[in-house]
């Protein structure tokens, strides 16, 4: 059916939106002369309850407190939980002030220091805005420093500066489940920090093992040096083959010769290069320059300090600073030697975060440099990135060429340059997940601060997460730098969307206690974040300070959680069965070699062929993933029924249910806008976003055997119906995609899992009956 197009708002929704408006912008007398009447107005209850409560703020912004209390007590008698619980603390800070002398609040600098509340305004929740007030001294340097700002603000203050909500107000030892999400998703979202103290003495963490981190880089290496000999046999068997199909010319070929001592010489070289490389491949790509002292000092003068010390401790060098000017929080570092190494940051990163959160970050890039995993990811970037480069010039190539005949082949040339990037780019995984928990733990150890690293981690999901909505699509440099930055921009999607919705404890349960959580980041190229701040607590209640985020709070073990949360090992192995059917092939096939073994001893049989030609054995690893992926076909994906689907107003309980596995297969009906990169940039699918109300959300499509694709309806009101799957990064696999104007697009996810088990028997079998 048709989508239903937007009703007309109704004067009482008009005023609530002016003086909310009025209220995020610092006017309150405005504010308060629009939400008045629809406050009074019993026609539209929604609407009198978030006026209501936008009048409580502006009341006590103005100073009039017993108007912000008189108020309040009303709304303690709400029907509505969470403004009943919001309420009630706000009486009790309101009650706090009419008995304060002084009325001034707490200096920017202060707030950094205490617990803060940040904002999260506008259409798509873009931008994240926290509020203070300005003493008169520094309201003009206030203004200066906002307007060198984007999105976020340093130390949780408003990019806006008149944005200004009484700190006080929403202050809790814990975390406070505010009710302004609910009153008005669509114009507010909470943020609220703890501002969790660093430790003022504390004792080193210790040795860590890094056998394992030296020992995967090592591993790293020498994949990338038989991924690249195996590509260049490929090329030299493909052009000689084209040589001898040449008409009418004999031409010499290619020899043929184990290229990898050559290959082995070429990467020793380009990786002592690299430094200087990549500093003209970036300066070029991404217009990185030189990041300037004062600059720095600027946004964060600890950061300085710590790199000055911790060299001098090492007896390093100061690794040169660069900057990229790209509004998305972002750092890597790059280099050979510890002597010759860079460190970059985004210009969003040093807008978004506070001084020491800053300081923070620039400590887990010196983890890298100590660690020496930044001389293989160098490596890998340096010869991933011109390749990426390549399929973004083709790509801009082709969206120019949309119609005739050269449209199709270059969607394929586009889709095999791709390709040999992720290819290239995948065998870092398991690296660029490790050398995180370790430089995580230096970084806490160098600065004594592993809650400013909590908070810097979820700032910078949330502002990559507004990165992708600002620009409607995942950035070229997001993409391409995506396996060197601290969080991956896929992690970010969600978990950056929603913030603010829920308590970051709630968003963050799947990531510390589901028992297999660890399994679904296998081929992910960062680990979990509430993994990884759950070890940053357990550093900080090492040191006997609070935590940023208590994700211990329920005290439970892994074991203790799967009873809890009933997750049953079942729906595990269910969910895992493909590849426990390889298993049981290998299994299977050496209990059939036993017993062929056995026949031909026994002069039963002769059938010496199956025990001599190994190839056998792989027949029966593709029959055991085929008989693995039928026997989840019906679970993983199941009718979709009217009466089961869930919405986009459960997402966020979809999302932060601490059972779920992927094998769960939600149905769901969500209706958003579709973004992602358009043409032949994204021919794969690879790009597809869902901006619901609740947040962002990946989507999974398979671009086979369609005569018009979802990358079509991109920046388009869509209705998505699928299969909704909570892992490491949650996605909804695509069943049917809706237009406005009543046209469905079909996504063959179950046609193509069928076809690909069918295959996989018939390839088993083949070989099985011909070995």
């Amino acid at each position: 059916m048709p989508m239903a197009m937007p009703r007309k708002l109704s004067d009482a929704e008009l005023s609530l939106e002016a003086g909310l408006v009025a209220l995020k912008e610092g006017n309150y007398q405005t504010a308060i002369a629009k939400l008045t009447p629809v406050a009074t107005s019993q026609v539209n209850p929604r609407a009198n309850l978030q006026a209501r409560v936008g009048l409580v703020m502006a009341y006590a912004r103005t100073g009039q407190i017993r108007k912000a209390t008189i108020l309040c007590q009303t709304l303690r008698e709400s029907q509505n939980t969470r403004v009943k619980q919001w309420a009630e603390l706000a009486l009790t800070h309101l009650a706090k002030s009419r008995k304060k002398s002084s009325k001034s609040m707490a200096t920017p600098r202060q707030l950094s220091d205490n617990p803060g509340c940040e904002f999260v305004t506008g259409e798509n929740s873009q931008n994240a805005t926290a509020s203070t007030t300005k003493t008169p001294g520094v309201v003009e340097s206030q203004k200066q420093r906002v307007a060198e700002t984007s999105q976020y603000s340093r130390a949780s203050l408003s990019s806006v500066p008149n944005t200004v909500i009484p700190q006080n107000l929403f202050r809790s030892s814990s975390y406070i489940k505010t009710a302004w999400t609910e009153v008005s998703p669509s114009l507010h979202r909470c943020i609220y920090w703890r501002q969790a103290k660093r430790a003022k003495v504390w004792q080193p963490l210790g040795r860590h093992q890094l056998i394992p981190l030296r020992l995967l880089g090592l591993g790293t290496f020498m994949a990338l040096l038989w991924l690249l000999g195996v590509i260049l046999n490929l090329t030299t068997g493909l052009i000689n083959f084209a040589l001898d199909k040449l008409p009418y010319l004999t031409v010499q070929q290619l020899p043929h010769s184990n290229p990898a001592p050559f290959l082995l010489i070429v990467l020793l070289i380009i990786m002592g290069l690299s430094p200087w490389l990549l500093d003209r491949l970036l300066a070029k790509s991404y217009g990185q320059t030189e990041l300037s002292k004062d600059l720095l000092n600027r946004h964060s003068r600890e950061t300085a300090r710590v790199i000055q010390r911790y060299c001098q401790q090492r007896r390093w060098h100061c690794p040169k600073l660069r900057i990229l000017p790209i509004t998305a929080p972002m750092a890597l570092t790059y280099g050979s030697l510890a002597n010759n190494a860079r460190i970059v940051v985004s210009q969003g990163l040093l807008e978004q975060l506070a001084d020491d959160e800053i300081a923070t970050i620039y400590a887990t890039q010196l983890g890298h440099i100590a660690h020496w995993d930044f001389a293989v990811m160098s490596l890998v970037l340096l010869l991933s990135l011109p390749i990426h480069r390549l399929y973004e010039q083709i790509s801009t190539w082709g969206n120019k060429r949309s119609e005739g005949i050269w449209y199709k082949p270059i969607n394929i040339l586009a889709s095999v340059i791709y390709g040999l990037w992720y290819v290239l780019t995948s065998i870092t995984l398991w690296l660029s997940q490790l050398r995180l928990y370790y430089s995580d733990r230096l970084a806490a150890e160098i600065t004594g601060n592993p809650n400013a690293l909590t908070r810097a981690l979820l700032k910078i999901a949330m502002g990559i997460s507004a990165d992708i909505q600002k620009s409607e699509q995942t950035s070229w440099h997001l993409e391409s730098l995506n396996f060197l930055i601290p969080v991956g921009y896929e992690q970010s999607l969600c978990l950056g969307s929603i913030a603010g919705q829920r308590p970051f404890e709630s968003l963050l349960i799947w990531d510390s206690l589901h028992p297999y959580r660890h399994w679904f980041t296998i081929n992910n190229s960062h680990p979990l974040i509430g993994d990884r701040i759950q070890r940053l607590s357990q550093i900080a209640r090492h040191w006997h300070i609070d935590t940023e985020i208590d994700l211990n709070s329920l005290g439970l073990t892994v074991a203790e959680a799967q009873a809890t949360y009933q997750v049953k090992r079942q729906s595990f192995l269910l969910q895992i069965a493909p590849f426990l059917g390889i298993h049981l092939g290998l299994v299977f096939a050496g209990c059939t070699w036993l017993m062929w073994q056995t026949a031909v001893n026994l002069r039963w049989l002769n059938l010496q062929w199956t025990y001599e030609d190994w190839t056998v054995i792989t027949g029966f690893l593709l029959i055991g993933f085929s008989i693995g992926m039928v026997s989840r076909m019906s679970s993983f994906f199941p009718d979709i029924k009217t009466a089961t689907v869930q919405d986009d107003q459960s997402l966020i309980n979809l999302l932060t249910n601490p059972s779920a596995l992927p094998v769960d297969s939600i149905s769901v009906q969500l209706v958003g806008k579709l973004l992602g990169r358009r043409g032949t940039g994204n021919c794969l699918g690879q790009d597809l976003i869902l901006q619901c109300s609740t947040g962002l959300v990946k989507l999974h499509h398979i671009p086979l055997g369609q005569s018009v694709n979802p990358q079509d309806l991109i920046g388009r009101q869509i209705i998505v119906t699928g299969w909704f799957r909570r892992g490491a990064t949650p996605w909804i696999d695509i069943h049917t995609v809706q237009t406005q104007t009543g046209k469905n697009i079909h996504s063959p996810h179950p046609i193509w899992s069928t076809f690909v088990a069918v295959a996989a028997q018939a390839w088993g079998a083949y070989i099985f009956l011909t070995g």
